[in-house]
């Protein structure tokens, strides 16, 4: 590994032992691991205390955007790659960001392989998701939202990077449903003030959400999966807006 581009490798939990021990393990290959825990009531602390890299901070959850920008100020070091908890680091995506050549002007994204129920999936809109995550600090940060964050690429080169991360978002119905509450109440909130959510919203933009990823973004040749996944898409921009609805 280059000592002349160090990466400190930030992750946000909360309740993430799922996943945690192979997220760790795969960004163990890199110089820091630094970690904001939200709240995190399972075996979390434990799988931590087992990796030597990691750093361990606490903060009440501030949204998103503000939390992974404050625990990137929080990091060792200024090259910044940012991982959900859910989010497994290929071997080969690892050797491809100890290879590149990091300059500061740059931004580098990389795709998802998102995974419901065992399985890859293709469409939906969930692939190749390619995600803006490899950062300099001092360069950029994530947007402030509260939920849908993103790495502000204005007046940066973008680079894509060929390989990919492992991705589970919803791993069944009782996740889809604890995220689509999560992140109706963060849009909302988020908004208030700056859109106005209304039925006729609500409704348009959940029939749109659900015809885009089950036919236009090939649910449909995706079996169960992926009919669960648009629906999941349609109802939860239906709901957002209803939400958004009830703060006025």
């Amino acid at each position: 590994m280059s000592s002349y581009n160090p990466i400190s490798v930030t992750v946000l939990t909360k309740n993430s032992e799922k996943y945690l021990e192979k997220v760790l393990e795969k960004a163990s290959r890199f110089d820091e691991i630094a970690v904001l825990d939200t709240g995190s009531e399972d075996s979390t602390f434990e799988i931590i205390k087992n990796f030597p890299k990691v750093t361990l901070y606490k903060s009440p959850f501030l949204g998103f955007g503000p939390s992974h920008n404050l625990i990137s100020s929080l990091a060792k070091h200024d090259w910044i790659l940012s991982l959900d908890s859910d989010e497994i680091l290929t071997d080969a995506l690892i050797e491809e960001i100890l290879q590149v050549k990091l300059h500061p002007s740059c931004v580098y994204s990389f795709p998802r392989k998102n995974f419901y129920r065992g399985k890859w999936i293709k469409g939906c809109g969930w692939y190749p998701d390619r995600v803006f995550r490899l950062y300099n600090r001092n360069e950029t940060r994530f947007t402030d939202a509260l939920v849908h964050e993103s790495i502000i690429t204005t007046n940066l080169k973008e680079v894509s990077l060929k390989a990919a991360v492992e991705h589970t978002p919803y791993e069944n119905t009782e996740e889809f449903l604890k995220k689509m509450h999560l992140y109706t109440s963060l849009f909302a909130k988020d908004k208030k003030g700056k859109r106005r959510g209304t039925f006729a919203k609500a409704f348009s933009h959940g029939l749109f959400a659900f015809f885009k990823s089950y036919l236009l973004q090939r649910g449909a040749l995706l079996g169960s999966q992926g009919f669960e996944i648009s629906a999941y898409n349609g109802i939860s921009s239906y709901y957002k807006y209803l939400v958004l609805r009830d703060l006025y």
